[in-house]
């Protein structure tokens, strides 16, 4: 790692900044790689791109990084963003730096080990973020060009069956049949056009260390403007997961655990935005389940071709089928 490159890099762009410094790369981060900088002034989280070769919509840091400082000012918690790095010579890759921020990811949605109080809490935080981000006007933060305006449904069933495609490893039944359904069960109400996450859950969030608080709304890198139905049901996804399959809540009894049903959830969300919620809401939670199945199919092609970001990239990548069996279940019981 070229710690010299970066170290004069940051010297130069960080305001504040004094080294020497040291990285050490912290968990998470599938798809793009995430290090903690600790130097002579604090710590500071790099964001960089994956080097080598990868899709060529994808690993947008860049992106990331010009959302987040959009949102500084809005209700919509975010890390605050130093400076931006489009030499890849320093680091072999562009990146960004950002504050460090002490406090906790979770990645297990069940939240064990906490209190009922806690839990409840947490999905109320996490609630209301996505509805926050949801209600942002584009436009009013400085992101009226950030992505095209409507069509979001229509274009993420285009993209994500494209990367799929350009990742794919062997046939999986599902995803082909969803590739046939999605396009020709599309909801026929006009979009809303609000900023859309991409990739909202519980362990793209920065809880307080010791409260039930958010702290920060992280991995903003499929950011764009979209349908906000869309983008919550992505979140919505987890009650339809299985815990053994994928970080779930999918079969557990939450009777006594402080975690709300899907349609609590869903209800809390609709209140809060003055959404109503639309009879076909299952086609978007089948649309966010296909997208994560190509996310991790993508995942596993770079396990294969040796670019992966993670030491568990295969495990993570043998996921998609199972993750398009669900979908496609679902999307045969609407057909039904």
């Amino acid at each position: 790692m070229a710690e010299a490159e970066l170290n004069n890099w940051m010297a130069a762009h960080v305001p504040g900044y004094q080294g020497p410094l040291t990285l050490n790369r912290l968990a998470g981060g599938q798809s793009n790689p995430t290090w903690r900088v600790d130097a002579a002034s604090g710590r500071y989280v790099l964001r960089q791109k994956p080097v080598g070769d990868v899709l060529p919509s994808a690993h947008a840091v860049d992106r990331e990084y010009r959302v987040m400082k959009a949102l500084s000012d809005t209700q919509v918690p975010v890390p605050k963003v130093l400076a931006l790095c489009e030499d890849v010579t320093v680091m072999g890759s562009i990146f960004f730096v950002m504050e460090y921020l002490e406090g906790r990811t979770l990645f297990d949605p069940r939240l064990p080990g906490l209190s009922q109080d806690d839990r409840a809490a947490i999905f109320d935080q996490m609630n209301a973020t996505i509805a926050a981000i949801s209600m942002v006007d584009p436009v009013a933060v400085g992101l009226g060009d950030y992505g095209r305006q409507g069509g979001y449904v229509e274009r993420q069933i285009r993209r994500w069956s494209k990367q799929y495609r350009a990742s794919e490893t062997r046939s999986i039944p599902a995803m082909d049949a969803l590739i046939d359904w999605l396009p020709q069960n599309m909801p026929d109400t006009p979009e809303e056009v609000r900023l859309a996450h991409g990739d909202f859950r519980l362990d793209n969030l920065i809880l307080h260390p010791t409260e039930p608080r958010v702290l920060a709304v992280v991995d903003w890198e499929l950011s764009t403007l979209g349908c906000p139905y869309a983008d919550f049901a992505y979140n919505v996804m987890a009650w339809r997961i299985e815990p053994s399959l994928f970080r779930g809540l999918g079969g557990v009894d939450l009777t006594g655990t402080g975690i709300p049903s899907e349609d609590q959830y869903i209800n809390l969300w609709c209140q809060r935005t003055g959404r109503k919620r639309p009879d076909n809401f299952d086609f978007y939670v089948i649309l966010s389940m296909f997208r994560i199945a190509a996310i991790v199919q993508g995942i596993a092609r770079r396990a294969l071709d040796g670019t992966a970001a993670d030491p568990n990239a295969t495990e993570m990548g043998a996921k998609a089928a199972p993750l398009a069996d669900i979908a496609w279940n679902m999307a045969r019981q609407m057909k039904g």
